[in-house]
């Protein structure tokens, strides 16, 4: 089994490590890119992207700044929803573990009509109400 060189991580590093890849797969995902393409895109393997996404490698500055720039996304996204303890226990960072939400978000933003997404969001309104059904 090969050891790991340099100093190893503390647990609160790790929590970082593993935010910022989570945030990475979120956008990834959302943009509907593979991880070979975003490899490619900055010049790594794809299991180099796999390894940044759970979390078991550090991302580095120059190269968060690459991927950030292939994403169109501002470098603090992968920083959102962190505190100063570490913690990623926000009700948003939860939203955005779950696939099926990552994929509506996806769908949303891609429909460019705005009455067109006011009557979805009314529709997803009345639908998520309990049922009131009188008897």
């Amino acid at each position: 089994m090969a050891r790991r060189r340099g100093p190893s991580r503390s647990s609160r590093e790790v929590e970082f490590d593993q935010h910022i890849g989570k945030r990475l797969r979120q956008a990834r995902t959302i943009a509907k890119v593979s991880q070979t393409k975003l490899g490619e895109e900055v010049s790594i393997t794809f299991q180099q992207i796999q390894k940044y996404e759970n979390g078991s490698n550090r991302i580095g500055g120059s190269r968060l700044w690459s991927i950030s720039q292939f994403l169109g996304l501002p470098v603090s996204y992968f920083y959102d929803g962190l505190t100063d303890s570490g913690s990623t226990t926000s009700a948003v960072s939860k939203l955005f573990e779950d696939p099926e939400i990552l994929k509506l978000i996806r769908d949303f933003v891609r429909i460019e009509d705005p009455k067109v997404k006011l009557q979805i969001r009314h529709l997803v309104n009345e639908l998520s109400k309990p049922l009131n059904i009188d008897r």
